[in-house]
This record gives structure tokens, sequence and C-alpha cells, in this order.
């Protein structure tokens, strides 16, 4: 990056940055502009990506033509539809498709990772042995952790059977592990945005300014 390119990245950056002192016109421009480019790089991208290399290049152009890409294409221009008031409504139907075709693909996608993984994580070796064959303490207890965490968790979000007893005791440590859990995933979402920020201010301060090396 030359130090054109460096003015204007510092800038941009402070203009975004001024709204921590409220929003001004400053901001807003450079809202826009980062909006603007966004769109502009990911329409290129996605034209080059579908509509050239998959479309032309798969089902228009070659003699052995994949006749289905022509289904997404109809879809594509279906959506348009939206633009025209009188027609609109056709733009509901590849919509809806598209909803429901990633509602299917996501629901076998996340049930595999995060149930029949995690199920089989939890179950399968309960005991952990090292490499002369001794029992190692340290992931044994880990994989007893989560087993209880798994079952505990489950049985808070069982509502068909009271709280109450031994279920409702089992039901409150779940509590805990969910809060253990959101609070680990809060942190881990506010440290990488804290990463965000340090590498801004690096880059403000080394690249821009060269106070630091």
């Amino acid at each position: 990056m030359g130090p054109i390119g460096i003015w204007i990245a510092a800038l941009l950056t402070l203009g975004i940055y001024s709204f921590l002192y409220k929003d001004n016109p400053v901001y807003k421009t450079c809202e826009a502009i980062f909006v603007g480019v966004s769109a502009g790089y990911w329409g290129v991208v996605y034209y080059f990506d579908n509509i050239y290399k998959k479309f032309w290049l798969e089902a228009v152009v070659p003699e052995d033509k994949n006749l289905m890409l022509y289904g997404g294409a109809i879809l594509g221009v279906l959506f348009l539809t939206r633009l025209f008031g009188k027609i609109s409504w056709i733009s509901r139907w590849p919509l809806a498709f598209i909803v429901g075709a990633t509602a299917g693909l996501y629901m076998m996608t996340y049930f595999v990772s995060n149930a029949m993984n995690q199920v089989a994580s939890t179950i399968m070796d309960a005991i952990a042995r090292g490499g002369d064959g001794s029992i190692d303490w340290t992931q044994t207890f880990g994989t007893f952790v989560i087993l209880v965490g798994v079952v505990t968790g489950l049985i808070y979000f069982f509502f068909s059977k009271e709280h109450k007893g031994a279920f409702g005791s089992a039901a409150r440590v779940g509590i805990w592990f969910l809060m253990v859990t959101f609070g680990a995933s809060f942190g881990y979402t506010v440290m990488s945005r804290m990463s965000l920020l340090i590498g801004r201010m690096d880059f403000l301060l080394g690249d821009w300014l060269r106070i630091i090396n």
C-alpha cells in the first residue's frame, strides 16, 4: 500500500471512529463508502464466480451442458421481478425456494455437527489412556465434565416434567453450564473485536504516523 492508500485508509478509519463522539456527516460518508465498496466488490465476485464460471462456462459454452444450472438461472432472473410493482409477487417463489433449501441443508449440517458429533464425543473414549496404557486422568475428567454438561443441559430444556427434586437440581446444574458457555462465547466475541481494534491502532500508530515500529 502506497502513501496515498495509507492516508485514505487512515482518514476513513478515523471517520468511522468519529461515531464514538456522536453521529455526524463524516461518519455517514465513511459508512456509505464502506457499504458501496463492499457491495461493488461482492457484486463483481458473485458475477465471475456464479454467472460466468458456474453458468456460462458450464451450462452455455460446453457441448456437455449442465442443464440443472438453468433452473438456478431462472430463479435468479425471477428475483429481478421485485423491481416491478405489478409482478413483484413472483420474486417470492425463488425466495421461498432458497429459504427452504437452505433450511433443509443447514438442518442436516447442524444436526450432524452439533448433535451427532456431540453425542459421539460424549459417549466415546470416556476413559482416556496414555501411550503406556495408564489412565489419563486429566482427559478423563474433561470427558466427564462434558458428559455432565450435556446431560444436565438437556434436562434443563426438558419442560414436560416439573423441575423439582433431583430433576430440578440437575436442571440447575445445566443452567450453570449454559451460563459458563454463554460467558465464554461472549468473551471470545469481545476479544475478537478487541483484536480488530488493536489491528487498527497498530495501523494508525505504525503504518500511518510511524510512532511505533
